[in-house]
């Protein structure tokens, strides 16, 4: 593969994470207008994160499956971003709790297969050089996700609606769909990494590291999506902002999100992981601490927000690229250890909007330093565990 086909295809990913973070920044912000638009309850629209990760589980599922039998990745990847850009744009049009949970669930699907397909491609089209490349992926989802409060905010300040919001960032979303969708050349797990990888009875031996790195991303992303979700309504139910502000609260963590996210491209290329993650996890619970000590303070949740932010944007792909130091990543590989990543969407965030309905909006950042301490403890049990496995690797299926 030419180096112009490698920048074509890391720039197309690229874009597919930024609108993957528009799906994802749009929902804090707009979850009290859909709990009016449906007449629901704060914590019966977090359902929504429920039905949203069980569509991402699926998708994610299916999609190792895909890439790894389909040598049409890139129009896998169209096809899609395209579906996601339709049902973002409907969203706001669901009359009922009901409608919008189906379609959250049905937009779950492509979620899924884009997070798989893109990391997995862009793992096979950098190879062993792919680690900055990753951190680089990741800093794209934040600047979409940061993007779109912000462009929410706007639309507010203009007098807009929230609708509005939704149909701006799923045309923006459709360019994308047709980029991917043109891209020829899908790359493919190089003749290398096949020869490296072992005999499908090595499955035994590699169970506790994948278990491991999917308990990984499960916490992590029940962290982040739970913080970026919530905090809106956090803010705004304890009357620390109104609509407009608590918005730009939203952005503001999305914004140190991608900032954390693009230095630790750099970062990655001169520090090992294990220092990287010692620091974001010691960083993030010292941040939450901010918040829960003390709650009434608009200046504290700023300082907090900002720091959970900056501190979080590492985690996720250095852990993901220790995971694929120890295994040869396939896609069916990939979508098994990412399936952690979209159980972690499910439970932590719907768990949250619960426990706001029942005791309260203070209960959020226990919940997120909670979940990020364990998340924490896991990271020391796979650096334990990654000392005791060599590098193996199951065959591609």
């Amino acid at each position: 593969m030419t180096k112009n086909e490698k920048l074509r295809n890391t720039i197309g990913y690229y874009l597919l994470f930024i609108s993957l973070g528009f799906s994802l920044g749009i929902t804090g912000p707009a979850l009290p207008s859909l709990a009016e638009q449906t007449g629901s309850t704060l914590g019966a629209i977090g359902a929504i994160f429920l039905v949203g990760a069980l569509g991402g589980m699926l998708g994610t599922a299916l999609s190792g499956r895909i890439f790894d039998r389909i040598k049409r990745g890139h129009q896998i990847l169209g096809l899609a971003q395209l579906l996601s850009a339709a049902l973002l744009a409907i969203i706001p049009l669901a009359g009922s709790l009901p409608l919008l949970l189906v379609i959250f669930f049905i937009n779950g699907l492509p979620g899924g297969i884009i997070n798989t397909g893109a990391n997995t491609l862009l793992m096979w089209t950098h190879g062993k050089k792919a680690g900055p490349y990753v951190n680089g992926l990741h800093f794209a989802f934040g600047l979409g996700a940061f993007l779109a409060p912000t462009v929410f905010a706007q639309v507010l300040k203009l007098g807009g609606g929230y609708q509005q919001s939704y149909w701006a960032l799923a045309s923006l979303a459709v360019p994308v769909g047709l980029f991917l969708l043109f891209l020829p050349r899908s790359p493919e797990l190089s003749d290398q990494q096949e020869e490296n990888s072992q005999p499908q009875q090595n499955l035994r031996k590699l169970l506790p590291t994948i278990l491991i790195a999917m308990l990984f991303l499960f916490f992590y992303v029940g962290s982040e999506i739970t913080f970026g979700n919530w905090i809106y309504t956090y803010a705004l139910t304890l009357n620390l902002a109104d609509a407009t502000r608590a918005a730009y609260l939203t952005s503001g963590f999305w914004l140190s999100f991608t900032i954390g996210r693009a230095i630790s491209i750099a970062v990655a290329t001169r520090y090992p992981p294990e220092q990287i993650l010692t620091v974001a996890f010691l960083g993030g619970l010292s941040a939450l601490a901010l918040a829960i000590l003390a709650p009434g303070s608009l200046t504290m949740l700023w300082a907090a927000t900002l720091l959970v932010g900056f501190f979080m944007a590492p985690i996720w792909a250095t852990g993901y690229n220790l995971a694929g130091q120890s295994i040869t990543l396939t896609a069916t590989m990939s979508s098994i250890i990412i399936l952690g990543d979209s159980l972690g969407g499910v439970v932590l965030p719907w768990l949250t909007g619960q426990a706001i309905e029942r005791f309260g909006a203070r209960t959020m950042p226990w919940l997120v330093f909670f979940s990020l301490a364990i998340n924490g403890l896991i990271f020391v049990i796979m650096m334990v565990q990654r000392r005791k496995v060599p590098h193996v690797a199951l065959a591609r299926k």
